[in-house]
């Protein structure tokens, strides 16, 4: 892991399009301001964890689990 030091405005550069800027430093908090392309996901890790938990799921889903999606739904009304 590589470990760098930065203070309140100072700036990490990742490849040619990735800037992480450190915006504000409260006690033991940091805040840091991430300008990516949109087609690079950014999340926090525990997001993350939880998005690939919930694939994982999906994936493992049997075609008898499916016949009962959205049944509980309330029926939307005709739109005319």
């Amino acid at each position: 892991m590589l470990v760098l030091s930065r203070q309140r405005d100072e700036s990490i550069i990742i490849g040619d399009n990735i800037v992480i800027t450190v915006v504000d430093i409260r006690g033991d908090k940091v805040r840091l301001g991430i300008n990516a392309p949109t087609e690079v996901p950014v999340h926090r890790q525990e997001v993350y964890e939880a998005i690939q938990r919930e694939n994982l799921r999906a994936s493992r889903l049997e075609p008898q689990d499916m016949r009962d999606l959205g049944k509980n739904r309330p029926s939307r009304p005709n739109s005319q």
